[in-house]
C-alpha cells in the first residue's frame, strides 16, 4: 500500500515502512488531530497522545509503549495523555519551557537532544515562537530521505499560529535557519493536523510567509 498522510478523524490509520521505521498516522478528536506512533526493533514511540486514548492505545500490539513526546503545551496535543502514560508506564518528554504546562512529564527536552527508539535516533529542533518550548523530531533515514515531525510549528502553506510579531518573527527564523536551512528539499514532514508535505514544496512560498506576517 502507498503512504499518503491524509487521515481523517475517526479513519483508518495510514502506515509508511521505512527501512528501520515505521509510521502510523492517525487522526484523533474533534479538533482533527494527528498523532504518530513510530516503531523500531520491538520498541515504540508517541509523538502526541492528542486525544482518544483508546484509540492510540489499540495500535500498539503486543509491542508496549516506551515513550510519548509531546511536541508543545497546547491542550489539544496532549489530552489523552494521562490515560496512555497510566496504562503503559512510558516515559512522558516535553521540552523544558513548556513541560510546566503538561501534565505529565517525566523528563524534559533541550535543542539538539537525542531520542531513541530501537534503531532509530530522532534529533530535537527547538522551535520558539507558537509556544516557548515547541519542537520538531527529526529522522534522518540513512536508505533514503529526512523525516521530520514538526506539530504545529510548520504546516503545508505556512508557520504555526503565533499571537504577536515577536513570536511570528522568532518561529520564522527558526523555521528558516534551523529546518529549511539544513535541510534538503525532499524532507517530507508531518504536522499536526492535516496532511504532510515536503520543504520543497513549502520553500518558495518562505517570502510569502514573511510579507503576509502569519
Amino acid at each position: 500500500m502507498t503512504y499518503t498522510g491524509q487521515v481523517s478523524p475517526g479513519g483508518a490509520p495510514d502506515v509508511r515502512e521505512l527501512a528501520e521505521l515505521t509510521i502510523i498516522k492517525i487522526s484523533v478528536g474533534p479538533m482533527d488531530n494527528n498523532a504518530y506512533l513510530l516503531r523500531s526493533a520491538g520498541e515504540q514511540l508517541l509523538i502526541d497522545a492528542a486525544n482518544e486514548p483508546n484509540r492510540l492505545l489499540s495500535l500498539l500490539g503486543e509491542g508496549g509503549l516506551q515513550t510519548v513526546v509531546t511536541t508543545h503545551q497546547h491542550f489539544d496535543h496532549w489530552q489523552g495523555l494521562h490515560d496512555v502514560v497510566g496504562l503503559t508506564g512510558a516515559e512522558s518528554l516535553a521540552h523544558e519551557a513548556d513541560a510546566p504546562e503538561i501534565p505529565i512529564v517525566t523528563q524534559t527536552l533541550k535543542d539538539g537532544d537525542r531520542v531513541r527508539v530501537g534503531d532509530a535516533e530522532l534529533e530535537v529542533i527547538h522551535l520558539v515562537g507558537h509556544t516557548p518550548g515547541a519542537i520538531a523530531l527529526l529522522y534522518r533515514d540513512p536508505a533514503g530521505h529526512p523525516h521530520l515531525f514538526t506539530g504545529d510549528s510548520l504546516f503545508p502553506g505556512g508557520p504555526g499560529r503565533t499571537t504577536s510579531p515577536e513570536d511570528f518573527t522568532s518561529l520564522m527564523d527558526d523555521l528558516e535557519n534551523k529546518i529549511f536551512g539544513r535541510l534538503p528539499d525532499e524532507t517530507w514532514f508531518y504536522p499536526g493536523h492535516g496532511n504532510d508535505s515536503t520543504l520543497g514544496a513549502e520553500r518558495p512560498s518562505i517570502p510569502e510567509w514573511r510579507a503576509r506576517g502569519w
